[in-house]
């Protein structure tokens, strides 16, 4: 459902999703604080980790708390971190944005998690250098069992719009595991040290599973490209910088691969079907 002009009930639904989007963006921060850790995202309850002060349910409202609190505990005065509101916001507008694009609301919500789940992921790899089973393991979990929803819907093909049929997920998630576990060999042998952890692997069955075989390959190919600009332009300049201030030894600075494959497999999902329109014209092959 979209919002047309003067539709009250439909700006009201948007507003339910905004709610919902930021309910699931706050539940999302504990995910990212917690699961590198390998401790529960259920207990204990949302507590100030310096004063250990139990954070009550109005102080903790997505985005109005911590607006409401000017960004700090309510005990000891310790600084929130911003994190905790733009994770808020930019979840609860990926949603907004996921059901005015996509009319069927089944397939806005598909689009939305799956969304969510690679924010989650791009934001605990940037932080923590590790992509956490929780969130591989659900988003095998739905993206193996939606199309079958789909389908039980009257979806004959199962696809869901943009995602991949029930056969191509299956085939998907071998190929995304596979062909990045490829890479990262070939990367060892190259550098002669670990290029690529298990969670890249684990992270590429996800989006496998979502977007079938063909637009997986391309998924890695934009990420990579989208890390290789970003080392090039962005951190292997200010690492340089930084060691001629200290002076001490350059050492390129890690990269975490699952920052850049993340945004590669929702512009792919995207956009997917299109580039590889695009390429066929240009190859002369459509």
């Amino acid at each position: 459902m979209t919002a047309a002009a003067g539709d009250p009930r439909a700006w009201a639904w948007l507003a339910l999703v905004f709610v919902t989007g930021a309910v699931i963006g706050s539940f999302l921060n504990v995910c990212i604080a917690r699961w590198p850790m390998e401790l529960s995202v259920i207990a204990p309850p949302s507590h100030c980790p310096r004063c250990q002060r139990p954070i009550a349910w109005y102080e903790n409202v997505p985005i109005a708390s911590y607006l409401a609190l000017r960004g700090r505990c309510r005990g000891c005065h310790l600084r929130i971190s911003p994190q905790y509101p733009i994770v808020e916001l930019a979840i609860a507008l990926g949603w907004v944005a996921a059901f005015v694009a996509y009319p069927d609301p089944f397939t806005a919500l598909r689009v939305a998690v799956f969304g969510t789940v690679l924010f989650g992921i791009a934001v605990t790899d940037l932080r923590h250098y590790v992509i956490p089973d929780g969130f591989t393991v659900f988003g095998i979990i739905w993206m193996c069992s939606t199309p079958i929803v789909a389908v039980l819907l009257g979806d004959r093909t199962g696809t869901g719009g943009p995602f991949a049929t029930p056969y191509d997920t299956l085939i998907g998630a071998c190929v995304g595991a596979g062909a990045i576990a490829i890479v990262g060999w070939l990367g060892e042998v190259a550098l002669k040290k670990e290029a690529m952890g298990f969670g890249d692997m684990t992270l590429m069955a996800v989006v496998g599973a979502a977007l079938g075989p063909p637009r997986t390959l391309i998924t890695i190919v934009i990420g990579a490209a989208l890390g290789a600009i970003t080392f090039i332009v962005v951190v292997f300049p200010i690492a340089w910088i930084r060691s001629r201030r200290f002076g001490s030894a350059f050492e390129p600075p890690l990269v975490p691969f699952g920052v850049f494959l993340a945004p590669a497999a929702l512009i792919v999902l995207i956009w997917g079907r299109q580039l590889i329109a695009w390429y066929l014209i240009r190859a002369g092959l459509a």
